[in-house]
């Protein structure tokens, strides 16, 4: 029928790219965490977490059109993030010891350290 040949053509594409791989900076340096998407949807809302050695991944904050929503833990002038056309830069200004771990992009909100639905992914020594 013509409903389900509609249904199997019009999908949702989502994807994040990776830009860079480790990024390796002293403390008190300012580093930019790059990430593109795609996607189909219109006004996305794009995410980033950060995972400490052994633990879940941890909401930092979200971007949506203009707007950006932080947790209260990066609350502070020293993170910040805006969606740019289609990326998603996370800039880290006055870098802390406290500041090295896994960083991730998401397309999706998530609560759980499942890597397929954790795209990007940088490490800051």
């Amino acid at each position: 029928s013509p409903s389900a040949l509609c249904s199997t053509i019009v999908s949702i594409i989502n994807k994040v790219i990776q830009e860079q791989g480790d990024v390796i900076a002293a403390e008190g340096d300012t580093v930019t965490l790059g990430c593109r998407y795609e996607t189909t949807r219109t006004g996305p809302t794009l995410f980033w977490y950060k995972q400490e050695v052994n633990g879940y991944p941890q909401y930092m904050l979200h971007c949506l059109s203009t707007s950006t929503f932080k947790a209260e833990e990066f609350n502070v002038d020293r993170f910040d993030s805006k969606i740019i056309e289609t990326s998603v830069p996370l800039k880290i200004q006055k870098l802390q010891l406290s500041d090295s771990a896994v960083y991730y992009c998401a397309l999706q909100p998530t609560v759980t350290g499942n890597s397929k639905t954790l795209k990007t992914l940088y490490k800051i020594f």
